[in-house]
């Protein structure tokens, strides 16, 4: 991989338009923690239902976890469930449901574990794994700033979409963001990026560019949706899902930028855990679970063939 985060601010600065890493960020203000186990509803939507009794526990990678983990008997994940399709809570208002939920699920079966999702804010998942969550498995883009402090296992890409109203009625142009009202989401490198396009702006003495962040994707989402911002920025999987739910009002704007990894964030220099979780999705690619995840939540071109950790980053 290039260094596409660098290419990507130089393309800021001379175009006042952003081309940025695809990526969620991590933050932590609510600990509602909920079970994704088959038992926590018995009337459950067909989002929630991913069966996984016919995966087996599979002894020698469970024996890779350290007792931290194992001991408990529950696989703990943070997650920012107000990102669909990743991770988000279903109509009953508590279940969290996603393709990172079913792939928590999936894991935690492989380790003979059984799954918890804890819903946190964005910008506190990666500095809590290890000690509050045992992964991370949240749409989290690799980057050598995150490296620093977790490992990462990837299981995934994607890359980013600008989203605008039906028709682009405010006539966006994505060489030229000076004086137009972009939504992000708080905490997420897209957010960084977009003010350093708005610094851009302001030096280059254009258009005022606004940035709104929100701490929630759906609220970035309702922004555009509403007239409130005229374009947003997100993963590829997200903004789709995003034009598909409301109705197609939405429709995005130019190509995807940067198609980038996405990992599952492990406690850094756990190397077992890393290597466990790395074994446990190649089982999972091999028996079809994985596969199975991609097609439920439509998003198999985002599928990898090989996991890796920590991949290099140029």
């Amino acid at each position: 991989m290039t260094s596409l985060r660098q290419k990507a601010l130089a393309a800021i600065v001379a175009l006042a338009a952003t081309a940025t890493l695809a990526a969620c960020g991590t933050t932590d203000e609510a600990d509602t923690s909920s079970s994704t186990s088959s038992s926590s509803t018995s009337k459950q939507s067909d989002l929630q239902k991913f069966d996984t009794s016919n995966i087996k526990k599979n002894d020698k990678i469970a024996a890779m976890l350290p007792d931290s983990i194992t001991k408990d008997g529950i696989l703990l994940n943070g997650a920012d469930t107000t990102y669909a399709p990743d991770a988000f809570i279903d109509a009953d208002g508590k279940t969290p449901v996603g393709y990172d939920i079913d792939l928590t699920k999936a894991l935690a079966a492989v380790f003979g574990l059984k799954p918890k999702v804890v819903t946190s804010t964005l910008d506190t998942i990666i500095p809590s794994v290890g000690s509050k969550y045992d992964l991370g498995i949240s749409a989290l883009t690799v980057s050598k700033e995150r490296m620093e402090a977790v490992d990462f296992v990837t299981y995934f890409q994607a890359g980013m979409t600008y989203a605008v109203q039906k028709g682009n009625p405010k006539k966006v142009d994505l060489n030229n963001l000076c004086g137009v009202k972009v939504a992000v989401q708080t905490g997420s490198t897209e957010e960084v990026d977009i003010n350093a396009a708005a610094k851009a702006c302001e030096k280059a003495g254009k258009s005022k560019m606004e940035v709104l962040s929100y701490d929630q994707q759906t609220d970035v989402t309702t922004a555009v949706v509403t007239g409130k911002a005229a374009v947003f920025y997100a993963d590829t999987p997200v903004t789709n899902y995003a034009i598909k739910q409301t109705g197609d009002e939405l429709q995005t704007l130019g190509k995807d930028v940067d198609v980038t990894a996405q990992a599952i964030a492990v406690k850094k220099g756990d190397t077992k855990t890393a290597q466990a979780v790395k074994l446990a999705l190649e089982e999972l690619m091999k028996d079809g679970t994985y596969d199975r995840i991609m097609q439920k939540w439509g998003i198999e071109s985002g599928a990898i063939d090989t996991p890796v950790i920590n991949p290099t980053i140029k």
